[in-house]
């Protein structure tokens, strides 16, 4: 699997670019939001990747953070999302926004994306419900740091509690934490609940 890319972006023709690398010139597709990021054409760029094997082609998907990454792999785990579709819900909003939109049950701001209607908004808003607040480097964690804050989150969600109940708990947490005393905190905190 192809995890990552670092090289000199070659050519930009939306929604693929070229970043040459060992010899290679890689063809990948990105978001708009990742496009809008990328330095001019020459310059050296990292990208973090996604390879997606299908029997007629390996397609190459980039994206400028972690977080984008882990927002195209819970898109494309979606019930009649393709890879096409995840692109262009991560083009229209940021990972911040599709968490806040998935978290508050918003359709109006997924419909307002180009191939989302009514009823696949609703389905991305049930599937997604627990899976977006765990993303690496997602930072809506509710007062407590990033890094901290997506391993807690993942640890209390290992052991049972919903992704509400847990932000609940971590919402108390003061900043600053460490990942192990951010758990114990959280699970106390449950406990008088």
């Amino acid at each position: 699997m192809i995890g990552r890319i670092t090289g000199t972006l070659i050519e930009l023709s939306p929604p693929t670019v070229c970043v040459q690398a060992g010899g290679l010139g890689y063809e990948i597709d990105v978001p708009m939001s990742t496009l809008y990021k990328l330095p001019p054409a020459g310059q050296t760029v990292t990208l973090h990747t996604h390879l997606a094997i299908r029997e007629d082609a390996h397609v190459l998907y980039g994206f400028a953070t972690p977080a984008e990454r882990a927002a195209f792999r819970a898109l494309i785990k979606v019930s009649g999302i393709g890879a096409r579709t995840a692109l262009a819900v991560l083009s229209g909003l940021s990972v911040d926004d599709l968490a806040d939109a998935v978290e508050r049950q918003e359709s109006g701001r997924l419909v307002k994306v180009p191939g989302i209607g009514k009823k696949t908004a609703e389905r991305l808003l049930l599937e997604l419900r627990d899976k977006l607040g765990a993303m690496p480097g997602n930072a809506r964690t509710d007062g407590v740091p990033a890094a901290s804050g997506g391993d807690v989150l993942n640890a209390l969600q290992a052991l049972g509690y919903s992704a509400a109940e847990a932000r609940r708990a971590m919402s108390a947490l003061p900043e600053g934490l460490s990942v192990s005393e951010g758990i114990r905190q959280a699970l106390k905190a449950l406990a008088r609940n």
